[in-house]
């Protein structure tokens, strides 16, 4: 198993919403290239962080409502939640150091 976790509609309220850590979703799809292509950058991140932070991914296939609750348009979309609240929001995918960077200027 990964770093990171697997949320969907049956578990997203207990490991995002409420989750102690800040927690990072990335809304991902099988067929988004650039999903892919930042899926080992956030795995990496993900140990890097350890319990800092939690790194969770959200197929929007499976979970179409939970796309829609959160306005997600296009993917890959990386959102932070903090106390059940999104906290800050990235739309498209960025080389690792940009994602490390971002990820760890919400935990400051």
């Amino acid at each position: 198993m990964g770093a990171t976790v697997k949320v969907d509609k049956n578990n997203f309220q207990a490991d995002v919403l409420n989750a102690k850590e800040p927690v990072v979703v990335d809304f991902w799809a099988e067929w988004c290239g650039p999903c892919k292509m930042i899926a080992p950058a956030l795995e990496d991140i993900a140990l890097e962080l350890g319990s800092k932070v939690k790194i969770a991914k959200l197929n929007i296939d499976e979970n179409p409502e939970l796309a829609a609750q959160f306005g997600v348009r296009s993917i890959p979309t990386l959102m932070i939640f903090k106390g059940g609240e999104v906290a800050d929001m990235k739309v498209g995918a960025a080389p690792k150091t940009a994602l490390s960077h971002w990820i760890n200027g919400s935990l400051a």
